[in-house]
């Protein structure tokens, strides 16, 4: 699978490292209607999406 820009998105690294600043909250919102993540997202094998849906409390496109 070819590496897609969420993978190693800047902005998800700042949510990583402070997940209650003010770029972690927007990553945090953005991802419920980025069409990028969501078809990365889908992309994944079920355990790495479990993982991250549980990582970052991500209810969506399971």
């Amino acid at each position: 699978m070819a590496e897609k820009p969420c993978s190693k998105c800047p902005l998800r690294a700042k949510y990583d490292q402070n997940p209650a600043s003010l770029v972690g909250r927007f990553w945090r919102w953005h991802i419920n209607i980025c069409p990028g993540w969501k078809a990365w997202f889908t992309s994944l094998p079920q355990e790495e999406k479990k993982r991250l849906a549980a990582q970052y409390d991500f209810r969506k496109y399971q």
